[in-house]
């Protein structure tokens, strides 16, 4: 508490130094609170995101399982086909050759009445006769093994028949079951694309927050805009004091938001750099490509150095040739310098 101190006559002197203490305890405390609600609750979102990762994983499998199945399915139902197709053709012939036996045995039957009533051939067509009902009963012994190939061929002819049938069954089923997990995995891809949208938005807005109103600092589009005098003096790639402490704040936020983030969201912080049309003239650079990527470079290992992971950061130099307002103007000039950061996925 503070408290008041007398000096003789001259006069009061307050020492508030014992405030100042207590303050800060009492502001450590409160810090060390937050902190520890903060772990816990990402802990939790942790082990909830990573079992729905899991069962992602899972229904990618099935799905590759199913393509498979389905794909040896059809080659069995051609293989089938090709063999319906053969046993057609050998059923056609058998039953050509039944009927050229079947005409056979006609023609005997006409030639057996016209032997019984002519009496005065009886003698000389009796031989012939004999033999030809030897030759009938033969024909007739072959026309029922013939029958007997028949009907196997037809009975194997609808085994096939069946099972082609049920291949085709469990082929359209399978397509089904993928149609049906190729819904889902897009559904859940689509749940991926609607959270990180709700993370940039986020992100956009604490950056909003954090850097205030500024000129320099704009957001175009799904991009966050410096301007590059902000960070860079002209023509440098290095880091001034002010880019320094615009970046820190960044990366603070960043760092924030990425510990909220589901560890199956595979985001990634963009950083492109950009220069206006003037050509490079001399010095360490040899062209505007070289200048915008060395920049977003030195962003990218700043932020490394103040935390952010290295595998979550891309460096891309675009030079003078995608500029945000055209023209030579030094207004347009001043637009074009600039270094965009936009969260994306990869």
């Amino acid at each position: 508490m503070a408290y008041v101190r007398r000096r003789g006559s001259r006069g009061e002197k307050v020492d508030i130094w014992p405030g100042w203490v207590d303050a800060l305890s009492s502001l450590t405390m409160v810090v060390i609170f937050l902190l520890m609600v903060f772990v816990l609750g990402q802990f939790y979102l942790t082990s909830a995101l990573q079992g729905r990762d899991r069962q992602l994983a899972d229904l990618q499998g099935r799905v590759a399982q199913l393509a498979d199945a389905l794909a040896l399915e059809r080659d069995n139902t051609a293989r089938m086909q090709a063999d319906l197709g053969q046993l057609t053709d050998r059923l056609r012939a058998t039953l050509a050759e039944k009927e050229a036996l079947q005409g056979r045995l006609d023609a005997l039957g006409a030639a057996e009445d016209a032997a019984l009533t002519a009496d005065e051939r009886v003698a000389g067509l009796t031989r012939q006769l004999a033999e030809e009902r030897k030759a009938g009963a033969a024909a007739r012994d072959e026309v029922a093994l013939l029958n007997q190939q028949i009907a196997a061929l037809r009975a194997q002819l609808q085994q096939l028949v069946t099972s082609l049938d049920a291949s085709e069954a469990k082929a359209k089923e399978q397509e089904v079951q993928i149609v049906e997990l190729g819904k889902r995995l897009n559904t859940a891809l689509a749940g991926k694309v609607a959270e990180l949208a709700r993370f940039r938005s986020e992100f956009f807005g604490r950056l909003r927050e954090i850097l205030g109103n500024r000129d320099d600092v704009r957001i175009v589009g799904d991009r966050f805009v410096f301007q590059s005098e902000v960070l860079f003096d002209s023509g440098s790639a290095e880091l001034g004091e002010a880019g320094q402490v615009q970046l820190g704040r960044l990366a603070k936020t960043l760092l924030d938001l990425a510990g909220q983030m589901p560890p199956d969201i595979n985001w990634i912080l963009r950083i492109d750099g950009h220069t206006d049309i003037v050509p490079v003239r001399g010095g360490r650079w040899a062209s505007n490509w070289e200048l915008s990527t060395a920049r977003a470079i030195s962003v990218v290992n700043f932020l490394v150095q103040m935390g952010v992971p290295p595998e979550r950061l891309a460096a891309t130099g675009f030079g003078e040739f995608q500029p945000l307002e055209p023209g030579s103007s030094p207004a347009s000039l001043a637009l074009n310098r600039r270094i965009e950061l936009k969260l994306d996925s990869r």
